[in-house]
């Protein structure tokens, strides 16, 4: 059984961050040690049924915390989890099974909306489970089969350390897309594998829809951007740049409706198509509400996205 080091950044204490821990400590996982990132030092007990290790690190950001965390490790596998997620009773031991294989540099799993989230929350993670929104990115967001991927986010990633280590760890001047640079590299200079696995599972609390949802959609979407040109391998997928067709469309479409008016209906016929396809893949066990807020949300997602998708590719670098 491999020893594991839960890594978490975060800036101060809170209620999900007690939430993690909770859960934390019910994980039938007898060589664990819990490292929690924070901004300042941390008064009070934090969790008496876990081992922590509680390093302050001052204001750095995420991937430099978990890059410092993985300095202060222990174990043989860095698990890193948000301070917003917590793990599900089988996320370790589901893991741990794959890293009996050499060639497996790291295993991940999805994030899914936790049942306790509010309505604008659970509106957002609809948003991402939907296929008409991720596309083939669906698996991030909801359990589905087992496979190999080349791209992971670290809200849910274990790591080999050694493999972790050999390939310098994240690449923090690229947040929030420091986890995609780590996946190239795992794949790209060790020749190893990632795997997904549906049990290696843990629950996200999201973002509320609309501006804490739209800005988290625009920051990834500016780093994926700027990864289809400097990091093709696993960045320059045609999946990626389907926001961004569909925005050049519908700003057209009033252009094209100048030019033959006559042709009106066929000008919106994918428009039609488009929001019809939304609703039917949101509305199964879905209240009405929730799938007019998801379907609305939808389309300033792929708006937003397809925006800032293109601002990424057009940069020259990113600044941090």
């Amino acid at each position: 059984m491999f020893k594991i080091s839960v890594i978490i950044p975060y800036r101060k204490k809170n209620i999900y961050l007690e939430e993690c821990l909770h859960y934390l400590s019910a994980l039938k996982v007898k060589d664990l040690e819990v490292i929690l990132l924070p901004d300042g030092h941390e008064q009070g007990a934090l969790h008496e049924a876990l081992k922590i290790k509680v390093i302050p690190t001052g204001a750095l950001g995420p991937a430099d915390k978990r890059d410092l965390g993985a300095q202060h490790a222990s174990g043989d596998i860095l698990a890193f989890i948000d301070d917003d997620a917590y793990p599900s009773a089988t996320w370790l031991s589901a893991a741990s099974i794959h890293f009996q294989a050499l060639h497996i540099a790291a295993v991940t799993g999805p994030n899914v909306t936790p049942p306790t989230d509010t309505f604008w929350q659970k509106a957002s993670g609809k948003i991402y489970e939907n296929p008409f929104c991720s596309g083939n990115c669906t698996h991030r967001y909801r359990p589905e089969k087992k496979k190999f991927v080349d791209d992971a986010a670290s809200c849910n990633l274990l790591v080999r350390k050694k493999d972790f280590f050999a390939v310098g760890g994240f690449q923090s001047k690229y947040y929030p897309g420091e986890d995609t640079k780590l996946c190239l590299d795992l794949i790209q200079k060790l020749k190893k594998k990632i795997v997904y696995d549906p049990e290696v599972r843990v629950f996200h609390h999201r973002r509320s829809l609309w501006k804490p949802h739209l800005h988290q959609v625009r920051q990834y979407a500016l780093h994926r951007g700027f990864f289809m040109k400097k990091y093709p391998m696993n960045s320059l997928k045609i999946s990626y740049a389907v926001p961004s067709f569909f925005l050049l469309y519908c700003l057209g479409i009033p252009v094209l409706m100048l030019l033959k008016p006559s042709w009106l209906g066929f000008w919106i016929l994918p428009l039609l198509v488009y929001f019809t396809g939304l609703l039917l893949t949101t509305k199964p066990n879905t209240s009405w509400a929730l799938t007019a807020a998801t379907t609305a949300g939808a389309f300033l997602t792929h708006i937003t996205y397809g925006w800032a998708l293109l601002k990424g590719l057009c940069a020259r670098d990113l600044k941090r």
